[in-house]
This record gives structure tokens, sequence and C-alpha cells, in this order.
């Protein structure tokens, strides 16, 4: 049977203009962009030895896991480095609604993107 192997894009459309919002994450979250508006971002960047994991899962419809934003989804960024990710935020004054908080595969803070999506930041630690 064919099956999926990975992630190979995430697209989501401004509640405004979409540049000015992918300048918001190239400012704020290091996404460099390419001539043509988007980003690509590659697994050889990521220097944790984990054998660069992306995670996929499911809420419910009454899941509060996406709270506050009202979208339906939320994206989980892998960052290289927590602490240094969320001293730049703050300066640049984007609030941090929670963390960093330490679990057992990483460290993890959830900011919200100038749309109100929530995002969720992930410094992965080797399993």
């Amino acid at each position: 049977m064919a099956k999926v192997t990975g992630i190979g894009g995430v697209f989501f459309k401004s509640a405004g203009n979409g540049s000015e919002l992918a300048a918001w994450y190239e400012k704020n979250l290091g996404i460099s962009l390419e001539s043509w508006g988007g980003a690509i971002l590659r697994w050889t960047d990521d220097k944790v030895v984990d054998g660069g994991l992306t995670v996929w899962s499911t809420a419910n419809s009454d899941s509060k896991w996406f709270a506050p934003s009202e979208s339906s989804f939320m994206i989980n960024y892998r960052v290289d480095n927590m602490d240094e990710l969320l001293d730049q935020l703050k300066q640049n004054g984007v609030e941090i609604l929670k963390g960093p908080d330490a679990e057992d595969n990483g460290k993890f803070a959830w900011i919200m993107d100038p749309d109100g999506n929530k995002i969720e930041l992930w410094e992965p630690m080797a399993m």
C-alpha cells in the first residue's frame, strides 16, 4: 500500500495581507523567505539528532488545545535554541502565551501570530 512519508508543505490563508504575515514570521521566527514569498525548511539545517521527526495529530472539535486561537489548526515549529528565541520574541513585543515547559522530548512554548493563529515552538531533545 502506498503511504504518506512526511509533511511536504504547510499552506494557510492570511486573514489580511499574506506578504505582511510572511514578513512577521521572517522577523520573529527567523523563517528565511525565498524570492517567491514562501520558505523552504530543510531538515539538514536542524542539528538535533532525533532523525528529523514531524508529529502529526488530530483533536476533537471541542478541544481547547489551540485556545485562545479560533483556528482549526496549530503549527509546531522546531527551534534550535528556545531560550534565545523567546528572548528575541519578547524584544519584538511578541507575547509568550506559555512556556518554556520542559518535557521528556524537549522544551515547548506557545505564541500567537498577528492573524490569531496559535504557534507551538519545540526545541527537541534526542530520544
